[in-house]
């Protein structure tokens, strides 16, 4: 796992950025990018995308792992998200535990407040290492 201070966080916000320019969003009008840092050194990105069918959009979150999984898996080691101004956007919780089960240990977030560990936005999470108990 990569340090907080060896993580290239403006090269993972212009990821977002990037990503976010892809978006598709008809209705709300509210692009949504999201990159994250790969175990492996790759990065990883995606867009919301949303459908007519109001709940069967799709986060930029979703997007982002299906890249991870669609290009060979591994843990996301640091994670940035973007609304439609660029700005840092927080995940919402149900993307929060969406990032949850493919975090490597040690995994960093950029946040409005700052760059955190992942662990102090979802807290006490539940993950794979629950079922089965």
């Amino acid at each position: 796992m990569s340090s907080s201070s060896a993580i290239d966080w403006i090269e993972l916000r212009h990821a977002a950025r990037s990503a976010m320019q892809r978006a598709y969003v008809p209705y709300s009008n509210y692009p949504v990018g999201a990159a994250a840092l790969v175990d492996d050194g790759r990065i990883v990105t995606g867009c919301n995308v949303e459908n007519a069918s109001y709940g069967c959009g799709l986060c930029a979150e979703c997007g982002l792992v299906s890249e991870l999984a669609r290009t060979g898996g591994g843990r996301l080691v640091a994670f940035a998200c973007c609304d439609g101004l660029g700005e840092v956007l927080m995940p919402c919780g149900r993307c929060r535990q969406l990032l949850n089960e493919f975090k490597a240990e040690g995994m960093r977030i950029d946040t409005p407040e700052g760059i955190l560990d992942f662990d102090q936005i979802l807290p006490q999470s539940f993950g794979p290492e629950h079922l089965g108990r």
